[in-house]
């Protein structure tokens, strides 16, 4: 397989885990009660940030 084509499923690859972790931060908002403390707030933005910037730095491979 081409490196080509070998980067293109790495990326899909890639994309379909930010996709899950994405569903199941979106599920936690709304499962930790709000009284729960900013450290789960914190964490909770933290994962979401990454998992954004993740997919500029992949975006950025096209």
């Amino acid at each position: 397989m081409p490196d080509e084509d070998k980067i293109r499923n790495l990326r899909h690859d890639i994309r379909n885990q930010l996709s899950n972790i994405n569903l199941a931060v979106e599920q936690l908002k709304y499962e930790i009660p709000d009284d729960a403390g900013s450290d789960s707030e914190f964490y909770i933005n933290t994962i979401a940030a990454s998992c954004a910037r993740i997919n500029i730095l992949l975006n950025d491979l096209d």
